[in-house]
């Protein structure tokens, strides 16, 4: 009998209207933007074209209930992005609750998985 690989997992995002509105992608997009101060970085830094960063960015802060992004105007220094308080209070109690998604699911994952 052939060797099987097995998987549990989860993937937990949010809808707006049955959109989707923020996962784990646009949480990665916030952290980047948070530690390189631009959208072009964190897009660079995801392998993802600055276009479609900016599309993200802007549904964010649009659908929103406040900016999660804010942009800074070129000047000596450059243009530049940080998150607002909404957007850090967003994606810390968004990767707070993926650990802990995260570890029910390996608890419960060698069972389940033997089971299988």
């Amino acid at each position: 009998m052939m060797q099987t690989s097995k998987e549990l997992k989860v993937r937990c995002w949010i809808d707006i209207d049955g959109k989707k509105f923020f996962g784990p992608g646009r949480a990665q997009l916030l952290q980047l933007i948070d530690k390189n101060g631009s959208i072009s970085k964190a897009a660079k830094e995801m392998g993802m074209s600055y276009r479609k960063a900016w599309a993200m960015v802007e549904d964010m802060n649009q659908r929103g209930q406040q900016p999660y992004v804010e942009l800074h105007k070129g000047g000596t220094k450059g243009g530049g992005a940080e998150l607002t308080k909404t957007g850090e209070e967003v994606l810390s109690i968004f990767l707070k609750m993926n650990e802990e998604i995260t570890s029910t699911v390996q608890q419960h994952s060698g069972k389940m998985l033997g089971l299988i």
